[in-house]
């Protein structure tokens, strides 16, 4: 049986630790550079995982967005209307599928050798053997020699050894508020858990998107214990537009 990861488990009364982050990181933005190696880990089901990746790449420049077949299978191929949500238009995007882990970590190399990339987004799928520590390092090494950021998704995975410079896990939340509409979805939202990273200290964050800076802030918590157990029950009930098109629904 494959090991699903550990989500995050936030609540919005977390109040406190969500309070001392704010003075680590000056605007609500979370810790982010312009060129590093980003591991993410989601569950088996959870497509948002994408956009969090998404959410923090370059306004400009191609992104070479490689998928192991198992990923392609099992989550669907990337949808070019949720990706514009992003900022990411589909003229920008370069989509590839490998065989296995062993072809999608050795695209990644290769696209780092092109300078007309401004990130690489990977998707792997369990831990395979291949991919160790060595890999992971090689992978890192390369891609702060080159200064393009790589993301590499990992669904149901276990967060083993690994030499990337920042490591989460992310579990999908429901879309804040639309300032018009009620009942349409507003701008992403996450609940992202940073478990190591070199220059940041761990965390736990409610984040959203924010379209206008094209980044990533934290929402803040809810400090009214009654609002805060609404937020739980609606996030409990909520099921979120999937950014990932299924097959089943391409059919």
């Amino acid at each position: 049986m494959e090991h699903v990861p550990e989500m995050p488990v936030i609540s919005n009364d977390n109040a406190d630790i969500l309070h001392d982050r704010e003075a680590d990181f000056p605007g609500n933005a979370l810790p982010s550079s312009p060129a590093r190696s980003v591991e993410i880990f989601a569950g088996p089901q959870d497509a948002g995982a994408a956009g969090f990746a998404l959410a923090q790449t370059p306004r400009e420049g191609r992104v070479l967005w490689i998928q192991e077949r198992m990923v392609s299978l099992e989550k669907g191929r990337p949808f070019g209307q949720g990706c514009e949500r992003f900022g990411c238009g589909v003229d920008r995007l370069v989509l590839a599928c490998s065989r296995n882990t062993r072809d999608l970590l050795w695209a990644m190399e290769e696209g780092l050798r092109c300078n007309s990339l401004a990130a690489i987004i990977g998707e792997a799928w369990g831990n395979p053997a291949v991919l160790d520590f060595t890999a992971s390092k090689r992978l890192a090494m390369r891609a702060e020699r080159q200064g393009v950021p790589v993301f590499l998704l990992r669904y149901n995975a276990q967060a083993d050894l690994s030499a990337a410079r920042q490591r989460w896990r992310v579990l999908s939340a429901p879309s804040a508020p639309h300032p018009h509409d009620a009942n349409a979805p507003g701008l992403p939202r996450w609940h992202a858990e940073l478990f190591r990273a070199r220059d940041a200290k761990p965390g736990k964050w409610l984040v959203q998107y924010d379209r206008a800076a094209h980044r990533l802030h934290q929402v803040p918590a809810f400090r009214d214990p009654a609002l805060a157990g609404e937020a739980r029950h609606r996030a409990g009930n909520t099921i979120t537009g999937s950014f990932i098109r299924t097959a089943a629904s391409r059919s």
